[in-house]
């Protein structure tokens, strides 16, 4: 893990190279695999389900059921309440005398089928296992290619139906790898699978960030051998150079109206907060600080700004107008809290800060000011809230390796996006599709 590095950078208030910089030139080393999930806690509510293999789906290449089974146990709202043995479509009969002795409150059933133009359909019916009720029906005809994707979306309508809250596993993540000298920039269903990259490059690329509509991703590259921000349309790949003034650009961050970037530059001495208009790449500086002023973000209203300065003499957590204004300081425990990220609802703000010589997941409840860590891993990087605030991701290291990690707010519920040969690193849960 690249800690040092990260210790170094606030020791010389001076230097203008930003966070950026520090908690990300060391990328992971390996090269991208396919993941597995690997759940593990225990939440105090969770919803128990039975979800029965779905007819049809041992011949489609993907198993449905096995994909919702896992959206909703990573979760942590729902228990897996095992179906071994019982076959269940979304027209059957069930036996609910003998789904209740299992304990499920509810039960998912479905079908898969390949139809004559290679599309596949989709079937599923939820039931509230406790009454015997009929909760609803779920049909969906994509193409082979979109199984995958059509499954996180029952996974979704499941987690709605059940909980009243939109569910995030059709949503997709961004992260970086690196292996055999290449930086690879990958687009990943919510779960770490069914990677596509983005962008390959012999030189680093570091700090994805997500447009609100999710077509854009904004992105640090060194290909240049210095640090440009770039934004890429996913459909297309065409990219443009975002900011390449002289010195660092670093750290960006989407407006909620998509019309600019926050960005980190020293083109004027010291790196500073400035907002980078999307269409004309003018900069319009927002601090005028001493120290280092980075990572920055705006809330979901775009009304406030949260950043990571060293104006009081070591990294913490500040909070300003968009306007402009006074300044507030957000973080007074331990001398090193870095990485903010703000919840789309506004209630929560997740970020890293250095315990014992150990880097820890906090998440601060905004209304109380008060924090508590939610990991026991030891190395953690760069969180990221999914778009219902509900689950944080996090790069970390994780039994000796580099991986991915996900985590509901309070920590109870942890799954574990481990590639088979591959470490990944800079997660950025995207918006909803």
């Amino acid at each position: 893990m690249k800690k040092t590095t990260l210790l170094n950078h606030f020791s010389v208030s001076k230097r203008q190279f930003a966070i950026f910089c520090l908690s990300s030139l060391a990328v992971c080393t390996s090269t991208f695999a396919q993941f597995k999930v690997d759940v593990s806690g225990v939440g105090l509510t969770q919803v128990p389900i039975a979800i029965a293999n779905f007819k049809g789906e041992e011949s489609a290449g993907q198993k449905p059921s096995a994909i919702v089974q896992a959206d909703l146990e990573r979760s942590g709202q729902f228990r897996a309440v095992s179906m071994a043995g019982t076959a269940l479509d979304e027209l059957s009969r069930p036996d609910f005398a003998q789904i209740r002795q299992k304990s499920a409150d509810a039960l998912l059933a479905g079908s898969t089928t390949r139809l004559a133009d290679g599309r596949y359909e989709l079937r599923a019916k939820l039931w509230d296992a406790v009454s015997g009720q009929d909760r609803g029906d779920f049909r969906e005809t994509v193409a082979a290619a979109d199984l995958r994707l059509s499954s996180h979306r029952l996974a979704d309508w499941v987690y709605e139906k059940l909980t009243g809250e939109k569910g995030v596993f059709a949503t997709r993540i961004a992260y970086v790898t690196k292996g055999g000298g290449k930086y690879s920039l990958w687009i990943a269903d919510s779960d770490g699978e069914n990677a596509q990259s983005a962008l390959t490059s012999s030189e680093p690329i570091i700090s994805p960030s997500w447009s609100p509509k999710g077509n854009q991703l904004a992105y640090v590259s060194f290909e240049s051998r210095k640090p440009v921000i770039y934004v890429h349309e996913l459909s297309t790949g065409k990219r443009k150079v975002m900011a390449n003034f002289k010195g660092s650009n670093s750290a960006p961050a989407w407006a909620p109206d998509s019309r600019s970037l926050l960005a980190t530059l020293s083109r004027d001495g010291g790196s500073q907060l400035y907002q980078v208009d999307v269409s004309s790449g003018a900069a319009k500086r927002l601090t005028q600080s001493a120290g280092i002023d980075t990572e920055p973000s705006y809330s979901q209203d775009g009304a406030t700004i949260f950043f990571v300065s060293d104006r009081g003499g070591s990294p913490q957590i500040y909070k300003m107008p968009a306007s402009g204004g006074a300044v507030e300081r957000l973080t007074f425990s331990g001398s090193y809290n870095i990485s903010p990220a703000l919840s789309p609802d506004g209630r929560w703000l997740t970020y890293i800060s250095r315990v014992g010589g150990q880097f820890k997941v906090q998440v601060m409840n905004l209304s109380t000011g008060q924090s508590s860590a939610i990991t026991e891993t030891s190395a953690d990087e760069r969180p990221s809230f999914a778009p219902n605030s509900k689950l944080i991701v996090y790069a970390t290291v994780f039994q000796g390796r580099e991986a991915l990690m996900t985590s509901t707010l309070d920590g109870k519920i942890k799954a574990k996006l481990s590639g088979q040969s591959g470490d990944i690193r800079e997660p950025a849960w995207g918006p909803y599709r």
